[in-house]
């Protein structure tokens, strides 16, 4: 069970990245901070992923992996927020 678990983080992680290294592709062209935010917010969800992936005790609710997880969402919702704005 354990394999498994690590296994689907990993899968997580890939998909994470993949879709960061979209959105920075988009930056890159419009240097829309819309783009950046939800790109470094992808980044992070990955880099939590993997990290979660590594521990020794892989827990969705420990407190350092929860934060992660929500500075990421706080991102995304700041790159909302700003493009509604505009």
């Amino acid at each position: 069970m354990q394999v498994l678990n690590v296994m689907l983080l990993g899968a997580i992680a890939m998909a994470s990245l993949v879709a960061g290294m979209f959105f920075l592709r988009f930056w890159r062209r419009s240097h829309d901070p819309f783009f950046l935010l939800f790109a470094a917010s992808f980044f992070l969800e990955a880099a939590n992923r993997v990290a979660l992936a590594l521990s020794s005790n892989p827990s969705d609710g420990a407190p350092i992996f929860y934060g992660i997880r929500f500075v990421a969402f706080a991102l995304i919702l700041v790159a909302i927020a700003q493009k509604n704005r505009s």
